[in-house]
């Protein structure tokens, strides 16, 4: 229904999210409303706000479509306001009744949108309707499910497939990093996040204990088996099981967009779409190899800023009974910071970051799967806490996102500390 309706538009605003996962489900559509001849306007941004909203009604004509990627979902009395026909791909758990003339939602066929199929996922199925020759872009789609952590089993492993056969991803195994000079890729990589990241001199000794050297990408078979298992040694004494997974095994080469390696193309992603360059980011997902270069130069950048960041944080990280949480003001990528905590530092407990932006307090919380089994549902706890204190939030069970007021810090941990032990079967008076 959704591909039948965009294809009667000729003109469409597109709003998606500013991470991995939003901006390739929004590169995925505008692949497809190029194949179509149809014109759009794109836009990236951090949230869904009454700002957005009004933005969207002062740029749109009446005949226009509104599309929203990867946002909506939670937010159906700011989809009421808007004033044209809207659509929505999202993957976030629907809350409420909406007015978007189509939803096309994992959740809705009972497809959990956390782990099986995210924006880009959902999105290229919508592309694929509309057009079979949009198969071409499941590189993109599996960017975005790689960039939200997603398991490559059920959906996402049928579309994995897909590309394969369709020869637009092709499969190396491996360290699950970007490519160039593995020292270097170690030194500025935050993921996975070892004792020896972001430090030269215990890199360089690491890599002559193995005796490894050169690109990552020139690493013969058994260079690649002894960095392996050298890095899963070292992650098995700390981080989180999920965490081996996610670190070694099978790397995306995505062999039609400008980046080919997968985890390179997320990391300029999510780092250009945090410094604001959502268009440039998407711009190189619509195969500009130009803006690529560029991106790419801006997320070397930003890494160093980025683990400089996480190395400050490790050293804030407080603890209530059933959450861990840092406080601070400006801080760069919360969530990326919550999700190196969570995954490889403090895998036992949900992780919460507290970061005051201006007005506002943005809240990051991360969980692992082990904790969402135990009955952690984040999106659920940050919008009841937050709702309590004047806020608003809402995502996964895994992972998830609010807004608060500057002022109710304490009031919003004591509540989400309360609620995260009811979720997970506790006494909140226990130790």
């Amino acid at each position: 229904m959704a591909s039948e309706k965009i294809s009667e538009y000729s003109r469409v605003r597109l709003i998606s999210h500013n991470d991995a996962d939003g901006i390739t489900a929004a590169a995925v559509m505008c692949h497809a409303l190029l194949r179509e001849d149809i014109v759009f306007h794109a836009s990236i941004v951090s949230r869904l706000d009454e700002n957005v909203v009004e933005t969207v009604n002062n740029s749109t004509d009446n005949g226009d479509l509104v599309l929203f990627c990867d946002m909506g979902s939670g937010q159906p009395e700011l989809i009421e306001k808007v004033k044209n026909d809207t659509i929505i791909i999202d993957h976030h758990a629907p809350v409420g009744e909406t007015t978007a003339y189509v939803m096309v939602n994992p959740h809705l066929a009972d497809i959990d949108g956390a782990y099986y199929m995210c924006a880009s996922t959902t999105a290229y199925v919508v592309a694929t309707e509309m057009n079979p020759e949009n198969k071409e872009l499941a590189g993109l789609a599996i960017a975005g499910a790689i960039g939200d952590k997603q398991l490559f089993d059920r959906e996402n492993g049928l579309i994995l497939k897909e590309g394969i056969e369709s020869g637009s991803v092709s499969i190396r195994k491996g360290l699950k990093i970007g490519d160039g000079e593995l020292a270097e890729v170690l030194e500025r990589t935050p993921e996975p996040y070892l004792d020896i990241t972001g430090e030269k001199e215990k890199i360089a000794n690491f890599l002559n204990i193995l005796g490894i050297s050169g690109p990552i990408e020139e690493l013969d078979e058994n260079q690649m088996k002894k960095l392996t298992s050298a890095v899963a040694l070292k992650l098995t004494k700390k981080a989180s099981p999920e965490a081996i997974d996610a670190s070694i095994g099978e790397v995306c080469i995505l062999n039609h967009e400008a980046i080919p390696n997968v985890y390179d193309m997320v990391t300029l992603l999510n780092c250009c779409g945090k410094l604001e360059r959502g268009g440039l980011a998407l711009t190189a997902c619509l195969r500009d190899k130009k803006a690529a270069e560029e991106g790419w130069k801006l997320a070397e950048q930003y890494q160093k800023v980025l683990m400089g960041q996480i190395k400050k944080a490790e050293k804030k990280v407080q603890k209530r009974q059933h959450l861990r949480y840092i406080q601070g003001e400006d801080m760069e990528a919360t969530g990326m910071i919550a999700g190196v905590v969570i995954r490889y530092i403090h895998p036992d407990l949900p992780f919460i970051a507290l970061n005051k932006v201006d007005d506002v307090v943005k809240i990051s919380g991360r969980g692992t799967r082990k904790l969402v089994d135990s009955g952690l549902d984040l999106a659920v706890a940050l919008r009841e806490a937050a709702s309590g204190v004047g806020g608003n939030g809402g995502g996964h069970n895994i992972a998830s996102g609010a807004a608060i007021p500057p002022g109710s810090e304490e009031e919003f941990l004591e509540a989400l500390d309360t609620i995260i032990a009811k979720q997970m079967g506790n006494n909140a008076d226990e130790n």
